[in-house]
């Protein structure tokens, strides 16, 4: 097929921006991808990762090296404060027969893995670097580069996350991301060897650990905040210890004890954003965070990021012209991610009130059989 844009501009190196230029490369696209960050670096601890996101790795041909580098296993255990497991969560093998329902990685570590990909699959890198002007005609974008150079693409690609840039610029009155009300801590530590699958415990803040390599875990907790204030690094520590201290569950009473200074401790108030459609404007659209930004709480913003890269690929490969393929992309993608944004807050809210239990599990149950779905 021919592509309806070959000469590609990716503004933003994460996860759904190395997902476009893997993908869009394999396509025979010419692609920049440009990242602000002169390191490439991604800070965080564990991402837990659903069969969706298994499932877009064999797309993108990382799913090997996950599965060497992190750690996969299926179900998600519930256990009560006290530590007795009353559930168990399917976790459905839709990434393949041979592939676990579900897993965890070190964020730094997947994102070596894609960058890794993203050289190998011929995209040309430039880091340090940004835009700073867009100027679209019906035939291509001219881009100032924040280097001092001008290029000239068919179509651009703003995938720079929650605080984009290039939403910004292309939709000055778009919405700006909302705080809501959560908080997650997540630290790294030793995987004792009866964690072998992530598990929760129930409680008035939910802590939970996931596996992420042969002798790792993270561990994250949900606390609720009703203002987003700065939290002090020097009392990460403490606090987090003090989020345990009401479960006495001797698996997270031990885990409590090894919380130091060297647990690798990240607090990250949680934000969402959705914004309206379109998503795009002329030869320019916005995709991932930059446009549908959720809380963790079905532990699929990575996840639908990444399949909003190889959809669009697909799309832009079906032979039809550049708005055309972005409308088509648009549909594909719109009524998922909404779900997965707006299941997530509702879920947020529901813990904050302390709500209705069922209507929470009914969520849970009704989002996770949706994220199944083909995409």
């Amino acid at each position: 097929m021919t592509l309806a844009a070959r000469r590609i501009l990716i503004i933003g190196g994460g996860f759904s921006g190395m997902a476009a230029a893997i993908e869009l490369r394999k396509r025979g696209a010419e692609v920049d991808l440009i990242e602000i960050d002169p390191g490439w670096r991604n800070y965080g601890a564990g991402i837990s990762l659903g069969g969706a996101t298994l499932r877009a790795f064999r797309q993108l041909g990382v799913l090997d090296t996950f599965l060497r580098e992190g750690s996969a296993a299926d179900g998600v255990k519930i256990c009560l404060p006290h530590g007795p497991q009353v559930a168990e969560l399917p976790t459905p093998r839709i990434a393949g027969a041979d592939v676990p329902g579900g897993g965890a990685i070190m964020r730094p570590t997947l994102a070596r893995i894609l960058a890794d990909a993203t050289r190998a699959a011929g995209a040309n890198v430039m880091l340090g670097t940004s835009f700073s002007a867009i100027r679209q005609d019906p035939e291509g974008v001219d881009v100032e580069l924040t280097h001092g150079e001008c290029r000239r693409y068919d179509l651009v690609i703003g995938a720079d996350g929650l605080y984009s840039k290039t939403r910004e610029a292309l939709f000055p009155q778009a919405p700006k991301p909302g705080y809501s009300g959560q908080a997650v801590w997540r630290a790294v530590l030793p995987r004792p060897p009866e964690v072998t699958t992530a598990t929760l415990w129930m409680g008035p803040v939910k802590p939970g650990v996931n596996p992420v390599s042969a002798d790792q875990m993270y561990l994250f907790v949900t606390e609720h905040r009703p203002t987003n204030d700065f939290v002090d690094p020097q009392t990460f520590a403490a606090h987090l210890r003090g989020l345990l201290a009401d479960f006495p569950a001797p698996l997270l009473q031990q885990i409590r004890a090894q919380i130091g200074p060297d647990s690798q401790i990240v607090f990250r108030p949680l934000e969402g954003l959705l914004m309206p459609r379109p998503w795009f404007q002329g030869r320019a659209v916005l995709i991932g965070d930059t446009v549908h930004a959720t809380t963790p709480h079905l532990a699929s913003g990575a996840c639908i990021g990444i399949e909003d890269a190889i959809v669009l690929a697909e799309e832009l490969d079906r032979g039809n012209d550049v708005e055309t393929s972005l409308k088509a992309f648009e549909e594909r993608r719109w009524e998922r991610c909404r779900m997965v944004v707006e299941n997530s807050a509702r879920l947020g809210e529901i813990e904050i009130q302390h709500g209705d239990k069922d209507e929470h599990a009914n969520i849970m149950r009704q989002s996770l059989v949706a994220l199944c779905e083909p995409i």
